[in-house]
């Protein structure tokens, strides 16, 4: 250090104790206040998003970077490349210690001249320089960074002075061939291309340890100044050979090699072979397919807090931090999935915004194995303006991880339900009124709304299945989708806690954005929690999903069906590993009891019923793995929906409105699929992909539900008669009946009360059983007893007296009845029954067979 310091009296340490007003009496005193610290810590590099084939290939899906940086090892660096940075930028690199004073002293001369301070850094000053530089660079703050950028690059004698401090004190620290190689690994070589490998293979499409000695000597050459030097540029070429020919001269000089190798070498021409390394996910789209995935991987990083407080940090960390982020995507299913979207729905249609999503989750993980959608990804503004199949928005997943806002679930949302139902002590097997009807709002019990019902209106609602009416098991009230089915259920529960129930399945809209002020679609409604991610609490959605919720969400919700009830939120994330290889911690979700086991054992015991003998014969699995889904269409056919699983992997399959057109009135609306040959198309892709995960993954058996869930409660129908009608229905319906009025019937009860029921009191029946009360019109009478044996004079007496008016006699064999001595046989109507006063008694007489 003193011997740098003497030199540099003169030339450099006056203008420095000038400038600064520094006390310092000496060189030696300035130059060893200076910093003599430097680390020069990780550079940038790429980071990487891959994927595991079924094979155990392991496949980069796509990089991201702001340096094209992939740092490499000295061994695997060509001697050529080595010789030619030593021989032009510093010959006595291997025998100075950081500080050529020789090449100091000629710039200090100069200096002193008026000639400048070049000419003067060594290796590893231009090394400590480069490394500021990346300090610098890496500051996330733009002012920050900029005002470090500005230090960094400073051109007077105090950076000069910095740099030699912090060039000794690297050379104390690192081996040369240890600072040759971190210099080789920092440079510029032009555009974003940092380090001698990335270099080799932009420019000349092989590794650094190829590079010819012509190739080497033309890539030191570019350092020197990259945006005049780099050969990508066709008119940078000349230069470029002029340079790199004055770097191979050098390298004879020195005798690093011989002339017959420097003939050769100045007698090639420079002919780049370029090979760009494209960043971003439009490559992730165009070699597998997995472009919107791979947004949905960025946007997950961006939301976690463990790469930096703000979206911004963490994604600048991200391009930055050489990560290998090993996805959970299944390349197989992906590419089944993308093929049946493709042959099902196209990326746009003539009349409607069209869309098509599915995606598939592990059950018991949350990882995300399949994302497709009709419409490829693509971010680059030209190309979407220039072609509208491609998008930026991921129709999978809530809006803040692609974008989107969701669709409605339709009857998707019923196993949600179903849940409660089950949760609640109900059966499957309970009977229900399954008739689309008019319903009071004060039948909905809410225990979390002021008044403790939903409300004090009405509403109407109707059945897509009209072939099943009456009263039915909820099993098939599940299996043919039938809405009365779903309200009749909701009336003997709380609808706050079937909504808790699905809150607690994860279930809430993709969106929280607020609904457009007077939109007729989203009106002011109750909410669980009074947020707008959560779900409309009105009763129609317990039966036909009335909110925008996000395929992956109920991918995740049936997970937990067929899970044990085990709802685990989605991750698209194995391991991230850093540059060195060791893993980075990250936020990996998680996973909680959504609902008990024997509720979910139930739910899946309907939903398999449904695959088996319902709507969703579909999803039957070719490889014979049992399978429960359930199927779900909005108003109007507007939404198609599959959502099911097997015991391993969840899939959700939508196809519909992606958004709403401009209709020939100048309106906007959604419009119906029906007749576009796309209303089915989830019947296709969902089978597709669940067909290859049973493949690849298998699945067991579901858990056989519990005695409660599938038993069938027989209760005994209570004696209603001589009650009122209000008195029979409110007496049948606490006991869980159904009740209709059959009219009036001929009754010897009084007139206006319950004559009978069918089926009749003291008669066994399953819980929810529709009872029909029968009311008296007074006009009947009891045919009375002991009218047999005697005479029909007497018998008809009797009549009489018990109202009979009309009472006809008739022999039970040949002869003449004499109803003074004939006895009767019999009475039709019988003895005990009751019958019309009006009408006619008919007494069958011995005639002649009787008395003495």
């Amino acid at each position: 250090m003193s011997a740098v310091a003497g030199v540099l009296i003169t030339a450099a340490v006056t203008p420095v104790v000038a400038v600064s007003g520094a006390a310092a009496v000496s060189a030696v005193d300035i130059f060893e206040k200076l910093p003599n610290h430097l680390d020069p810590g990780q550079l940038a590099e790429p980071s990487s998003l891959y994927a595991t084939g079924s094979d155990g290939t392991v496949y980069e899906l796509a990089t991201f970077y702001d340096q094209n940086r992939e740092m490499v090892s000295w061994d695997n660096i060509s001697q050529f490349v080595k010789d030619a940075a030593v021989a032009e930028e510093d010959p006595r690199f291997y025998t100075h210690g950081g500080v050529d004073v020789l090449a100091t002293g000629r710039a200090a001369l100069q200096n002193a001249a008026g000639t400048g301070f070049s000419g003067a850094s060594t290796i590893t000053m231009q090394y400590v320089r480069n490394v500021l530089v990346q300090e610098a660079i890496a500051i996330p703050d733009k002012e920050e960074q900029k005002k470090a950028y500005e230090n960094a690059m400073r051109q007077d004698f105090d950076r000069k002075l910095k740099e030699m401090k912090y060039a000794i004190s690297i050379e104390k620290k690192f081996s040369k061939d240890e600072i040759l190689l971190g210099y080789l690994n920092i440079a510029l070589f032009g555009r974003q291309i940092y380090g001698i490998e990335s270099a080799a293979q932009y420019y000349f499409s092989k590794s650094a340890k190829d590079l010819s000695l012509a190739e080497a000597a033309s890539l030191v050459a570019t350092v020197n100044n990259p945006g005049k030097l780099q050969i990508d540029v066709p008119e940078n070429i000349p230069a470029n050979q002029e340079r790199r020919d004055k770097i191979l001269g050098s390298m004879l000089n020195h005798g690093k090699i011989t002339q017959a190798q420097y003939d050769e070498a100045v007698a090639t021409p420079v002919t780049p072979t370029i090979k760009p390394r494209v960043a971003g996910c439009n490559v992730a789209e165009q070699n597998f397919g997995v472009g919107h995935f791979c947004d949905y991987v960025l946007r997950y990083i961006k939301q976690d807090p463990n790469f930096g407080k703000t979206p911004e940090e963490r994604e600048f960390k991200f391009s930055r931090g050489g990560y290998k982020i090993m996805t959970t995507i299944d390349l197989d299913m992906q590419t089944a999935g993308l093929a049946a979207m493709q042959s099902t729905v196209p990326a746009i249609m003539d009349g409607i915004d069209v869309g098509g999503a599915s995606v598939s989750t592990e059950v018991g993980t949350g990882r995300v194995l399949a994302m497709v959608q009709n419409r490829p990804f693509n971010n680059a503004k030209e190309v979407i303006d220039a072609d509208p199949r491609y998008t930026t928005v991921n129709y999978n997943t809530d809006y803040e991880y692609g974008g989107s806002s969701g669709f409605q679930v339709g009857s998707t949302f019923k196993p949600i339900t179903l849940a409660e139902w089950i949760r609640t002590g109900h059966s499957v097997r309970d009977i229900v009124n399954v008739n689309g009807r008019s319903v009071q709002e004060n039948s909905f019990r809410a225990s979390c709304l002021p008044d403790g019902v939903y409300g004090f209106g009405s509403f109407s609602f109707t059945n897509d299945n009209e072939g099943t009416k009456g009263n039915k098991p909820v099993l098939t009230a599940i299996a043919q989708s039938v809405n009365g089915g779903l309200v009749s259920m909701q009336q003997r529960m709380d609808l706050c806690e079937t909504f808790q129930t699905a809150q607690s399945l994860g279930i809430h809209r993709a969106s929280d954005l607020a609904p457009a002020e007077g939109d007729p679609s989203r009106p002011a409604v109750p909410t669980l929690n009074g947020g707008f991610r959560d779900l409309s609490m009105v009763p129609s959605n317990v039966y036909g999903g009335i909110d925008e919720i996000a395929p992956i969400t109920m991918s995740a919700a049936y997970g937990a069906f067929a899970g044990n009830g085990t709802v685990c939120s989605p991750v698209p994330i194995d391991q991230i590993l850093d540059s060195d290889d060791k893993p980075v911690p990250f936020t990996k979700r998680g996973c909680s009891q959504g609902v008990l086991p024997e509720v979910a054992a139930g739910v899946a015991y309907a939903l398999e019923y449904t695959v088996n003998n319902g709507l969703a014969n579909h999803a039957r699995s070719a490889a014979g793995v049992p399978h429960l889904a359930k199927t779900g269409t909005t108003d109007d056919v507007k939404d198609n929906w599959t959502v099911g699983a097997s015991s391993t992997v969840s899939t959700a399959t939508w196809v519909g409105n992606a958004g709403p057109i401009q209709l020939a009135d100048g309106s906007w609306d959604r419009v119906s699929t029906y007749g576009m040959g796309i209303q089915t198309a989830d019947t296709v892709i969902w089978p597709a992909m669940m067909n290859v995960a049973d493949q690849k993954y298998g699945g067991t058996p579901f858990p056989e539900p519990s005695s409660a869930a599938t038993r069938t409660t027989m209760i005994e129908v209570p004696d209603v008669k001589g009650q009122s009608f209000e008195e029979a229905s409110a007496m049948l319906t606490g006991l869980g009946f159904t009740v209709s009025n059959g009219g009036e019937v001929d009754s010897s009860v009084a007139q206006g009360r319950a004559a009978s029921s069918s089926p009749e009191a003291g008669s066994s029946v399953g819980l929810g059983s529709d009872i029909t009360v029968y009311v008296s019109n007074g006009q009947a009478a009891v045919v009375p007893d002991g009218l047999a044996g005697q005479t029909g004079n007497d018998a008809k007496a009797t009549l009489n007296g018990a109202g009979f008016s009309s009472v006809r006699f008739t022999c039970e064999g040949e002869g003449r009845a004499d109803p003074k001595k004939d006895q009767v046989v019999s009475v039709d109507p019988a003895s005990g029954t009751e019958a019309r006063a009006s009408g006619q008694v008919t007494l069958t007489l011995s005639c002649g067979k009787g008395g003495d």
